[in-house]
């Protein structure tokens, strides 16, 4: 069998093991790109309303968020999306990156609207689009490609289903008294 038929299964120690065929096309078959996408889209943008938020309540970039934000993003692509192929993970680090980028556009949105005593969905409205890759080229550091890059693992990472016992056809009950 080819090496794609190697994933790694969810035992309480670590092991590879050779998935038959069958198995490996029943599972390819429960995949779900476009549900995956959409989902991780719709929690890309929760979490970057939340970086926003958060980045402008305490007037700092918490490095722990772009962890979090990743792994939201990963850990709801593998649940809508059921993903074992390399594209699951892909769509989650590309999502999770441009969520990461969009929480710090609603950061600035969010800072603009404090200092212009606005309201932040005005302060959208009225923001000059065409002015955007400026101020976010100005307001850029080296500690966003740190913050992207996490993301970017994390949405990849964690954007893979989990092969289970169950999922194999392996029993794993032990009979007491043995």
């Amino acid at each position: 069998m080819s090496d794609s038929n190697f994933i790694k299964p969810d035992f309480q120690r670590e092991t590879t093991v050779e998935i038959p065929h069958e198995i490996l096309e029943n599972l390819k078959s429960e995949q779900n790109l476009p549900k995956a996408i959409i989902s991780g889209i719709a929690a890309g943008i929760i979490c970057a309303i939340l970086w926003g938020a958060i980045t402008v309540i305490t007037n700092y970039q918490i490095g722990y968020l772009a962890i979090a934000l990743g792994a939201g993003v990963g850990f709801t692509i593998r649940y809508f999306g059921k993903g074992i192929t390399a594209i699951f993970g892909i769509s989650g680090a590309i999502i999770a990156i441009l969520s990461t980028v969009l929480g710090n556009f609603l950061s600035i949105i969010g800072y603009v609207a404090n200092y212009e005593g606005l309201g932040y969905f005005e302060t959208l409205t009225l923001f000059d689009y065409s002015q955007l890759i400026p101020v976010m080229t100005e307001t850029f550091s080296f500690m966003d490609i740190i913050f992207y890059a996490i993301a970017g693992y994390e949405g990849y990472k964690f954007a893979f289903r989990v092969i289970t016992n169950k999922d194999l056809g392996i029993n794993t009950t032990e009979t007491e008294g043995n």
